[in-house]
């Protein structure tokens, strides 16, 4: 293992602590700014996440956008390989996929302009740790190469970290959205 593989390793070790400390005390109000940013961007394509383990959940603010546009979740296709996005809407018949996070039975793939990104970390400048897998900062590569597209990370506010151990893959978030509230990172 790098030395910088060790000390991602590290990073994340300290900040699943603090996700899971910050995830016992939730009051069911995490995703009101969340829900105030989406509000913003109504009928735009939109990508959300099936929250797994300690994640903050992003469901009732993607039930409300679902209501006003098309709204999908992501779908590894396998390692290396950027994710897909299928239409999702409450109510809509789930299985498992990779990773314990549910995915619609039957993909119905769309492309999205705004991608709430799951994470481990970030940081004061809209730098993020994930899981270590690259999935969202290939898709996110991918996706800006393609039109400008809007990365929010979301996240509970004890997961800032002072810095984070980033290389240049990694792709940055253009806003952060917290329990406690939203910052911008204009590029």
């Amino acid at each position: 293992m790098t030395d910088l593989a060790l000390v991602k390793a590290e990073a994340r070790k300290a900040a699943f602590a603090r996700r899971k400390a910050a995830h016992a005390l939730r009051d069911g109000r995490s995703a009101a700014f969340l829900s105030q940013v989406l509000g913003a961007h109504r009928g735009v394509p939109l990508a959300g996440y099936m929250p797994i383990r300690t994640e903050i959940d992003p469901l009732p603010a993607m039930a409300e956008a679902a209501a006003h546009g098309p709204l999908a979740v992501p779908v590894i296709a396998g390692p290396g390989q950027p994710l897909r996005f299928s239409r999702w809407h409450p109510g809509r018949v789930l299985r498992p996929g990779p990773f314990g996070a549910q995915i619609p039975e039957r993909d119905d793939f769309l492309i999205p302009e705004i991608v709430i990104v799951p994470l481990v970390a970030f940081d004061a400048s809209g730098g993020r740790l994930g899981y270590g897998g690259g999935f969202y900062d290939r898709t996110l590569a991918l996706l800006r190469a393609a039109r400008p597209t809007l990365a929010i990370g979301f996240a509970y506010a004890a997961q800032e970290a002072e810095r984070l151990p980033l290389e240049k893959t990694d792709q940055p978030l253009d806003m952060i959205v917290t329990e406690k509230g939203v910052r911008a990172f204009p590029r």
